[in-house]
């Protein structure tokens, strides 16, 4: 039987999660979402500085398994949305960089999986719906709205409004738009980047990004200053200072 999701480490500390439900076009299931909670800790555990969150098959996710929920009672389809909550989470508080990769439709749990994400990269067959309301149930609310605004998120839930990958950029859920054949290039030149970075500098700049928007300025400051204090503790930032280091001014 096949895992509902795949472990791929690279190199340098690389790793791929790629959901394997191709059959089911990926849709989210149980076994996903738990799958998804462990491999986030075994690539945390692991030391994983670049996480890839990708699909097999022409589908990135089409949303929650309709399937496994028949014939749940309410208890059990209450049980099985706290599992999937945990999955998100999960990606959402990875401590390294985590991007998404979505190269078809991600329905209902592809959206909120690509934006537990830091950032998007879609090729053109990219689009994103959230029809969770309009099947009767309650889902997606969250991330989408602090993303796209609350207007659009709404249009998307309320009427079933399939946002293309064209769209989707324009409105910031994602951030690169790359053909096909040119995807893997551009993959590679962001995990270039990423893994030549000092580590805990981009893991304390996600993190300050992160915890700074759910604060207010001053407390968004306070954050980045500790961040700062715990960066030139490490001392990892003289690195940075050599000619030729990432990110040197041109």
């Amino acid at each position: 039987m096949n895992e509902a999701v795949l472990y791929e480490p690279g190199e340098a500390g690389l790793v791929t999660l790629r959901l394997n439900r191709s059959a089911a076009r990926n849709a989210f299931d149980l076994a996903m979402a738990e799958a998804l909670v462990a491999l986030c800790r075994r690539a945390t555990e692991a030391g994983a500085r670049l996480v890839l969150l990708r699909a097999a098959g022409p589908v990135f996710c089409a949303s929650a398994d309709l399937k496994e929920r028949r014939g749940m009672e309410a208890d059990a389809v209450r049980a099985r949305r706290l599992r999937g909550f945990a999955a998100y989470a999960a990606i959402e508080a990875l401590p390294m960089p985590a991007v998404a990769v979505v190269e078809g439709p991600a329905i209902g749990s592809g959206c909120e999986i690509a934006a537990a994400c830091d950032f998007v990269v879609a090729t053109p067959a990219a689009s994103f719906r959230t029809p969770e309301a309009l099947r009767g149930t309650v889902g997606a609310t969250q991330r989408l709205p602090r993303v796209l605004g609350r207007r659009l998120a709404k249009d998307m839930m309320l009427t079933g409004r399939s946002l293309p990958a064209a769209e989707a950029l324009a409105h910031g859920l994602v951030t690169r738009l790359v053909a096909p054949e040119a995807l893997e290039a551009e993959l590679a030149g962001i995990a270039a980047a990423i893994l030549a970075a000092p580590p805990l500098a981009l893991r304390l700049a996600k993190r300050c990004i992160d915890e700074g928007a759910e604060r207010d300025p001053r407390g968004a400051l306070a954050g980045e200053l500790l961040a700062t204090e715990e960066s030139l503790g490490a001392d990892e930032w003289r690195a940075g200072m050599r000619p030729g280091a990432p990110g040197e001014g041109r």
